[in-house]
């Protein structure tokens, strides 16, 4: 298992649309073979700033089953229109104890 960390910036002001907009979104990346969870936070000191979180069977799963399909393309367009920049993306993995 992977775990996905998007920081996303929102253009000010923008933000209630955003969160609306994800609302639509979800779905998309759900219902993506390979995505076992998706969950979006948003800054309490920093209500601009989000942090989406999904976890991944792999990174491949993530590239291949998300990235590179349609999927991706009505989520970018719904989402999309109120970055401020583009998202900063990361994958990690657990690290035993």
């Amino acid at each position: 298992m992977v775990l996905e960390v998007a920081l996303i910036e929102v253009t000010p002001g923008r933000e209630e649309a955003f969160v609306a907009a994800y609302a639509q979104a979800h779905r998309l990346l759900a219902g993506a073979a390979g995505c076992r969870s998706v969950r979006m936070t948003r800054g309490v000191e920093s209500p601009s700033r989000f942090v989406l979180l999904v976890e991944w069977d792999s990174v491949a799963a993530h590239e291949e089953n998300f990235r590179a399909t349609e999927r991706f393309v009505g989520w970018r367009e719904l989402i999309g229109p109120h970055f401020a920049a583009p998202p900063r993306v990361e994958h990690f993995v657990d690290v035993p104890a």
